[in-house]
């Protein structure tokens, strides 16, 4: 009798053992860090992202252990953007390959926290350029201003700004954001940043933004263009003085001398001879110094590679000028 007794309370004590085993474990699943597509498909207000993931067959690129920065649309960023796109379009119906590019046009290499961010830089995301292998991806400007973070100057230019920040996931970190970030063609970059400001104004004037917003794929296209952009120093008094002087062809001629069509030609392709530009003169580069047709002063690339929709900007600290024969 005393045997069983014994017996019977050693088998309580193993139950009891492993019952608190099964509810260690079961507390350690509840806790188990989320990727960011447990996220996402796990938010109701992501419910339409999780549809958008599923349909492009990108809930495997975010549910591994490579490290990403998801800016996420809510359902309300998205529903903002299919109406845009026209009547009755939706997550299910809008061209799979265009909502591809739209969510990697949202994904970043690399973990970046809010902290981490500057007040202003650019960040390549994995939307490609291009169909062809090792494209170039398109890029995104990102901009703090306190706590606040605009991506490619925000809602009123096809950009976002950050709602929530910091949503740590296991192979990253989310940030909300309250639009989707439509893929940026050169005029919505330039506009982006106040460092262009001047030269957009000009091209603006010079009705000059609608060739510069023309697709890759438009029938008589000019694009893709690699455009050497003027920052808004570039502009001095002598500078603006020259250009305010000018008819408006010349001043035409001059917005076009920095752009050249028909090639999107990164800072590590830049060929070695004479760029033809749009308007029809050229200039040579020697590392990041461009000899003009129309002065002897120094010109230098400051900032290279802002890779656009239908095309590339290298920034230039001067304004470059033709022979204006």
């Amino acid at each position: 009798m005393k045997m069983n007794k014994l017996k019977f309370l050693g088998l309580f004590a193993f139950i009891a053992i492993l019952s608190t085993s099964c509810s260690d474990d079961d507390d350690n699943n509840s806790t188990q860090p989320q990727t960011i597509a447990d996220i996402a498909i796990a938010g109701e207000d992501f419910s339409i992202l999780e549809t958008a993931l599923t349909r492009t067959d990108l809930v495997s690129t975010l549910d591994g252990t490579s490290q990403f920065t998801v800016f996420a649309p809510t359902n309300e960023a998205f529903n903002t953007f299919f109406a845009s796109l026209g009547a009755n379009v939706n997550v299910n119906n809008v061209d799979v390959n265009v909502l591809k590019a739209i969510l990697l046009n949202h994904v970043v290499s690399g973990e970046i926290l809010s902290s981490a961010i500057p007040a202003s830089t650019y960040v390549s995301t994995l939307s490609p350029f291009s169909s062809a292998a090792n494209s170039p991806t398109i890029s995104m400007y990102v901009q703090k201003a306190g706590n606040v973070v605009t991506l490619n100057g925000g809602i009123n230019n096809k950009g976002a700004v950050v709602t929530t920040a910091d949503v740590d996931a296991s192979n990253g970190v989310i940030h909300v954001v309250n639009r989707v970030i439509q893929i940026p063609n050169i005029v919505d970059h330039a506009k982006a940043n106040a460092n262009f400001s001047t030269l957009t104004s000009l091209l603006v004037a010079q009705n000059l933004v609608s060739t510069l917003e023309q697709t890759n794929t438009q029938a008589g296209t000019l694009a893709p263009f690699t455009v050497f952009a003027p920052v808004n120093t570039a502009f001095d008094d002598a500078t603006l003085a020259l250009y305010t002087g000018l008819s408006s062809d010349l001043k035409t001629e001059v917005l076009t001398y920095h752009v050249v069509s028909g090639v999107n030609v990164r800072s590590n392709a830049i060929p070695t001879g004479n760029i033809p530009t749009v308007q029809g003169e050229g200039f040579t580069i020697t590392g990041t110094s461009i000899d003009d047709a129309g002065s002897t002063v120094n010109k230098n690339i400051i900032l290279t590679d802002v890779q656009c929709s239908n095309g590339i900007v290298h920034a230039i600290d001067k304004v470059l000028l033709p022979a204006f024969n």
